[in-house]
């Protein structure tokens, strides 16, 4: 099941459900069920390896063996 971004305009709330895109969306704040849908944004293509060699890097340096 996808996570869903929708915002209330009754109440003004901002939030995220997981659910199935037939079901009816819910309000949790004040129960109300005219919510829109909003476009979440993509998130860009990650540079995880190059964040985990500049922590192992810097633990290295400090003397840290935990990150190795």
């Amino acid at each position: 099941m996808p996570l869903y971004d929708f915002h209330c305009p009754d109440c003004a709330a901002d939030f995220e459900l997981l659910m199935r895109a037939s079901d009816q969306p819910v309000c949790p704040t004040c129960g109300s069920t005219t919510v829109n849908r909003l476009i979440s944004r993509v998130s860009p293509p990650g540079k995880s390896k190059a964040i985990i060699a500049s922590a192992r890097a810097q633990a290295r340096r400090e003397g840290h063996f935990s990150n190795f």
